[in-house]
């Protein structure tokens, strides 16, 4: 990666979260006041560091105490895409074998899990511009399509269509609403019920 590369995507973190939380106010406030950038900085490092030789120990060691810094736990392993937002963070995990996309955003408590404790793919796939609800826990290999949105304390254990939304234990897939817009309803799941 260049380094014109490399402030480019660090830029791009900053921007996603000035555009997605309506409480961040400068640029220079999202670089020292979010651990959910600092977590996803500390990833981009760490990942780059679980490829090379020897290093995978070193990038597990940054990812715990980035962790205990952040509260948000993410394997160097997993692959995220460009512009991840995690709002607040606290909570957040990220399995190994996680794949998310790009434009993600993951609340507070939101679990990229597995089900098994076996080799492989066992964490979820996210598509792009996937919206993941607090408290949520999408767990297994399932794929969540592109748009699709998981409200807030929803358990997923199968595959979610693109563009659908995910409410409920075990989660139930409903059609979005035609007049569908991306705010705080989407994390009430008595509007589907």
């Amino acid at each position: 990666m260049s380094l014109r590369t490399f402030w480019s995507v660090l830029r791009d973190d900053l921007e996603v979260a000035l555009r997605e939380d309506p409480a961040a106010r400068t640029r220079f406030e999202v670089a020292v006041a979010y651990p959910g950038v600092h977590a996803v900085w500390a990833y981009r490092l760490a990942h780059r560091m679980w490829h090379q030789p020897g290093l995978q120990l070193p990038a597990r060691l940054l990812s715990q105490a980035t962790r205990a810094a952040t509260g948000i736990e993410i394997h160097p392993a997993a692959k995220l895409g460009h512009r991840l937002f995690i709002d607040h963070g606290m909570g957040v995990v990220i399995g190994e074998t996680a794949e998310v996309g790009d434009d993600v955003v993951l609340f507070h408590g939101a679990t990229l899990g597995g089900r098994s404790m076996r080799h492989g793919k066992r964490h979820p796939t996210l598509g792009d511009r996937v919206v993941v609800g607090a408290g949520a826990k999408i767990l297994g290999p399932v794929r969540i399509g592109d748009g699709a949105q998981i409200g807030a304390n929803a358990v997923v254990v199968k595959d979610v269509p693109a563009g659908a939304v995910a409410v409920g234990v075990p989660a139930a897939v409903r059609p979005r609403p035609a007049a569908w817009s991306i705010d705080a309803d989407f994390l009430d799941p008595a509007i589907y019920i």
